[in-house]
């Protein structure tokens, strides 16, 4: 019993390496096996919480990057500190949630259909697999999520995330908790020898079916209109960004790329998360338009926004603030006798409105600011009233491009979901046109500063998920809780 129980967490922890390798470099193969793994070692919840630490340790690895913080006046020794602490806290927290998972599973209910006939078996690891896409979703509308199981699939298998555009990622994470269950199974009636080739063929078929079925739903139609849109990547280091030389040369740098951005042919220009700083105006009015990303000053409060200079005009007009903060970086909860106001470049900042719908002179947009890439039920919202493309800024130095194929990742999945045209703006990259259908077309190298064209489409198409959000996936999953009452247990 006790080498078993060795052996189990020996297997979560192999698992969870495969886990967070897959959301660092992409898990069309690994995430699956290891999902298998944490299957088979859910009867622990200790286990559990070994394979969510590795997972979450290894795939949020880039956090070590955030040292050294000594530009901040801050001591090298306390700058590796808290560095190696933020890192470990997620940890612990991606800890937490796989044991509380693996709990769920060992509630007297689930526990009878883990061990009764095929269908209450089934229902059982779609109950639970049910619960974990959910439970993403909504971390994914507070601030303790980054990357979810989902994500992992891209960009190596586009045709299975094309299931987004009807369940959304919190059904394709459920999708991809049973193929891992189907593995598991497989693998305990291959060691007994129990008609396994059956029940493998099975699942082979019904997971052909739905790369097909995920195939048919990816976005072909012809949009109805386009524009040349003009990207520019100003590759600013972060902890040079507010020197007195950075500042002194911003003004000219955007002069210039609003310049190349005309020549170019473009109907206007965007710009990454917090380019300008509060107050900033343009030199010269704007030869085409502007949404670039900024601080702005409200009621004493600094906001973190992305602001539209039209036409003409050397001063923003209209705005939309970034409603999800990052801990500790852009936001530190107040506590008794402490006063910080955040770690990063710009200390502390206040959100904003919840709604992410910009209404300006264009195209209505869905805007992402960084970390909201993640909540996709809040980009489907500003869809379902009227964004016809979606713009995703961020600044992601220092940290190395392991991030930003997350953010890639996350942003073709908002893509799919929603049927809409894509731009990605980031201070380093990435800099990208995605496509309705999830493609990517790459439009500036990472780290280079360059102004790029990308050729955007706009549509007014609304996707099931769209439409309804995660209701079906909520109500399949009261149906199968039903299911376990109600189907007679049979061994």
């Amino acid at each position: 019993m006790i080498t078993d129980k060795y052996s189990t967490f020996l297997r979560a922890g192999f698992g969870g390496i495969l886990a967070g390798v897959g959301l660092s470099q992409g898990g069309i193969l690994l995430m699956p096996l290891a999902i298998a793994f944490l299957w088979s070692s859910s009867r622990f919840p200790l286990a559990g919480s070994i394979w969510g630490a590795v997972a979450v340790l290894i795939s949020h690895r880039w956090l070590l990057a955030l040292h050294p913080l000594m530009w901040m006046g801050v001591s090298q020794p306390f700058s590796l500190f808290i560095t190696i602490s933020i890192w470990l806290f997620c940890g612990l927290l991606g800890a937490f949630l796989s044991a509380l998972w693996c709990w769920l599973g060992r509630l007297n209910f689930l526990v009878d259909a883990r061990n009764g006939c095929f269908k209450r078996k089934f229902l059982y690891a779609f109950v639970l697999s049910a619960c974990w896409g959910l439970g993403e979703n909504v971390l994914a509308q507070s601030p303790l999520l980054w990357v979810g199981i989902s994500s992992s699939l891209l960009p190596g298998d586009r045709l299975l995330a094309g299931l987004s555009s009807w369940f959304g990622s919190s059904g394709l994470t459920t999708v991809q908790f049973l193929v891992g269950w189907w593995l598991w199974q497989t693998g305990i009636l291959f060691k007994s020898q129990n008609n396994w080739q059956r029940f493998f063929s099975f699942g082979l078929a019904a997971l052909v079916f739905a790369h097909l079925f995920g195939w048919a739903l990816l976005e072909k139609e012809i949009f109805s209109s386009s524009k040349a849109v003009a990207i520019w990547q100003s590759a600013i280091p972060t902890r040079e960004k507010f020197s007195i030389d950075q500042l002194r040369r911003l003004p000219f740098s955007l002069e210039q790329a609003l310049k190349e951005a005309n020549v170019l042919g473009a109907s206007f220009m965007v710009a990454p998360e917090g380019t300008l700083p509060i107050g900033q105006e343009l030199l010269s009015p704007a030869q085409i338009p502007l949404l670039s990303g900024g601080f702005r000053a409200d009621k004493g409060n600094q906001r973190s926004s992305l602001l539209v200079f039209k036409k003409d005009q050397t001063t923003f007009t209209d705005f939309v603030d970034k409603y999800r903060l990052v801990p500790l970086g852009e936001w530190i909860p107040p506590l008794p006798g402490l006063s910080i106001p955040g770690l990063s470049s710009i200390g502390g900042i206040e959100p904003g409105e919840s709604s992410r719908l910009l209404i300006w002179d264009g195209p209505p947009i869905a805007v992402a600011i960084c970390y909201e890439i993640t909540n996709g039920n809040g980009l489907s919202k500003a869809v379902k009233d009227g964004a016809q493309w979606i713009l995703a800024i961020a600044n992601l130095d220092p940290y190395p491009i392991s991030l930003q194929k997350q953010f890639l990742a996350l942003a073709q999945m908002r893509s799919i979901e929603s049927a809409r045209d894509l731009i990605t703006v980031s201070n380093t990259g990435p800099s990208t046109m995605i496509s309705a259908d999830g493609s990517i077309t790459p439009v500036i190298p990472p780290f280079k500063q360059k102004v790029g064209l990308a050729s955007l489409h706009f549509s007014e198409k609304i996707t099931p998920y769209v439409r309804w959000g995660e209701k079906p996936l909520i109500v399949f999953l009261i149906a199968g809780i039903f299911g376990l009452f109600f189907l007679e247990p049979k061994a």
